[in-house]
């Protein structure tokens, strides 16, 4: 057995995957939304104080897999550096402790093996990796084999979603909120431009986005239930539709039969309807991860780790690169 740990950003998770067959075992998340939600948003310092609290409290509950476990996985990058240090800590101590070999996993290429949770990965893959971090689509040819075909210029589509919500007065995490709103609402009130609509660059942006709804909102003043609601529903469909405008001339570029969405804001159903269509159109299979583990987790973190191990493509202990006494 593998036992991953993920502390990135705002989710103190730790999960136990068994190797043979890949099953998930124990999964266990404590999420902060709650204490983040009077900021409007994620409070470094804070987040670390909660994971140095929680981490051990979950770790407690599986002391009874210790015996059988084969290595230590732990989100190592990117995220935020204070609470990385936190789930990363817990990892080398528990590795050194039970003299067992240590695997970095990226927090990005856990995202992508959401998708395979409990069973095979497939690959040659292309995949939307949308979160309050990123925007991208990589091409995914094998583990550790990714090449990124777009990326945004500068703000993500979940944290656009964030930022909406945050102006709105509607609280925190944006994504699900918004999303709640838009369904009550009229998605044509506002004309908002899609970005870079007249751009052949293929890349993402939502900065002009979120200002365009800055403005609506002034424009606006006293806003109403129904004036939340609309907005919500426009800013909403225009974020997909830029969506949506790139890729289009992604498929239009090459080929693909196996496209994914994955990430946070991939729990967008609104936004999982139009790429159904989209992959409908071009013939392409659409691969979605469970809802429950599209945030993030330990879970997956654990899935890539089972095939790290399968490579021994185990991580240094430290800079003189020491590894574990025991036979693996």
């Amino acid at each position: 057995m593998i036992l991953s740990i993920e502390s990135s950003c705002d989710d103190s998770s730790i999960a136990v995957t068994e190797i043979a067959t890949k099953k998930i075992l124990f999964h266990k998340k404590i999420s902060q939304e709650i204490d983040h939600a009077k900021y409007g948003g994620v409070v470094p310092e804070l987040a670390a104080r909660l994971h140095a609290e929680a981490l051990p409290k979950i770790l407690e509950q599986t002391e009874a897999y210790f015996p059988k476990l084969k290595a230590v996985a732990v989100t190592n990058a990117p995220g935020l550096a204070v609470t990385l240090v936190e789930g990363v800590t817990m990892a080398k101590a528990l590795a050194i402790a039970l003299d067992l070999p240590l695997i970095g996993v990226n927090h990005l290429h856990g995202h992508i093996y959401s998708l395979f949770l409990e069973k095979e990965a497939l690959f040659p893959m292309t995949i939307l990796l949308v979160s309050g971090g990123h925007t991208q689509v990589i091409d995914a040819h094998g583990y550790k084999d990714f090449s990124l075909i777009a990326q945004t210029m500068d703000d993500s589509f979940g944290e656009s979603f964030d930022k909406v919500a945050k102006m709105l007065g509607l609280g925190y995490p944006g994504g699900p909120i918004v999303e709640a709103y838009a369904k009550k609402g009229d998605e044509n009130r506002f004309d908002f431009t899609v970005p870079l609509g007249n751009s052949p660059k293929i890349a993402f942006s939502y900065s002009g986005l979120k200002n365009q709804v800055r403005l609506q909102i002034e424009a606006l003043g006293d806003l109403s239930e129904q004036d939340r609601c609309d907005i919500c529903a426009s800013f909403q469909r225009v974020a997909t539709a830029h969506l949506l405008q790139k890729l289009k001339k992604i498929f239009k570029n090459g080929a693909i039969w196996e496209f994914a969405i994955v990430g946070g804001a991939s729990a967008n159903l609104y936004l999982r309807e139009k790429i159904e269509k989209l992959c409908h159109d071009f013939g392409a299979a659409l691969h979605l991860a469970p809802l429950e583990y599209c945030s993030d987790n330990a879970a997956m973190i654990g899935r890539c780790a089972v095939d790290a191990y399968a490579r021994r493509d185990f991580t240094p202990f430290d800079a003189r690169g020491s590894a574990p006494r025991r036979a693996i």
